[in-house]
């Protein structure tokens, strides 16, 4: 069988359509389902069948579709042994980031790599709902994502997800706040006060529920922005308080205090979402290293003193979250 016929099975099995398919690989959905006709020729069995308008995987493609991703695995596999042989991973690899590390971790990452010659790094950002991440790496070689400890969208998708960061969420409050004074709060100081949060399907709602849950009753949110300088500027203006991230949001704005939440978990995740086949390239990986390493050193360099360091209350809610 064709390994090139092959991947177009693959992206159908990841993609969903014949049309989603062509426009990913740059080719006309008549020229698609032909090769997937001779795909099928080949194998000696219906691969798809009709559904719709659309089609869809028999079980035999199903089965052939994994197949697939176990031959596009093995052949990167193979090109990253060769490149370590070389000592040499060139390349380029594309990056999707979401705003906050992008703009505080990518940075640095970027720096270190360029001294690796021949690799190239195309980076850009977006700040999708938690569900949209999977499915952005079919587009990106490395998808930066953030959640919930809980909640990963991306389960039962066979990606790999390599943690960075746990990442506390503090709150932020206006430096004249009736609060700003204190070490930290709890959620019954939280739940009269107007919040800034977060648009629909983004991660943070989850923690403002358990705020609302154990505060006793719903809170008052004013205003929805997924840009973290909006939410500073709407803090710093007195016009509400939010989560702010302990590590990612880089340094804290004037008119700004930032207090530690106890009670509740509040900690986000990031990961590096990956491919399985993508994942064995060796400019991939050489990218994912300097990431955690990168990830390491900004949470061992953390010391602003209106944040404070992560406490054993903080941790024990983490991990029964």
């Amino acid at each position: 069988m064709d390994v090139r016929r092959l991947d177009l099975l693959r992206e159908l099995a990841e993609r969903g359509s014949v049309t989603a398919v062509a426009e990913a690989t740059g080719r006309t959905p008549s020229a698609v389902s032909q090769q997937l006709k001779v795909l099928e020729r080949e194998a000696g069995m219906p691969l798809t069948e009709r559904s719709g308008r659309g089609v869809v995987l028999t079980s035999a493609g199903h089965a052939l579709a994994r197949s697939a991703t176990e031959v596009a695995v093995a052949l990167e596999r193979a090109s990253a042994l060769w490149d370590q042989f070389r000592n040499h991973p060139s390349g380029e690899v594309s990056l999707l980031t979401f705003p906050t590390v992008g703009a505080t971790l990518l940075p640095q990452v970027l720096a270190d790599l360029r001294s690796v010659a021949g690799l190239v790094v195309r980076a850009t950002d977006l700040d999708p709902e938690l569900a949209e991440f999977p499915d952005l790496t079919n587009e990106y070689d490395i998808v930066l994502a953030h959640t919930m400890p809980g909640e990963l969208p991306w389960g039962g998708r066979g990606l790999r997800a390599l943690p960075l960061l746990t990442e506390p969420l503090d709150i932020g409050l206006p430096a004249d706040h009736r609060l700003a004074g204190r070490a930290h709060v709890t959620p019954a100081d939280l739940v009269e006060e107007t919040w800034l949060g977060v648009p629909p399907g983004f991660p943070f709602e989850r923690i403002l529920h358990a705020i609302e849950q154990a505060g006793g009753r719903r809170v008052e949110v004013s205003q929805h922005f997924s840009d973290m300088r909006i939410i500073e500027a709407f803090i710093a203006a007195g016009l509400g308080i939010a989560f702010v991230p302990r590590y990612t949001s880089g340094a804290v704005p004037e008119g700004i205090v930032l207090k530690p939440l106890r009670g509740v978990a509040s900690v986000r995740q990031i990961f590096a979402l990956v491919r399985p086949d993508v994942a064995e390239r060796l400019a991939v990986r050489t990218v994912l290293e300097v990431l955690v390493d990168r990830a390491a050193r900004l949470e061992r360099s953390y010391d602003h003193p209106s944040r404070g360091a992560v406490t054993p209350a903080e941790s024990s809610a983490t991990a029964t979250d």
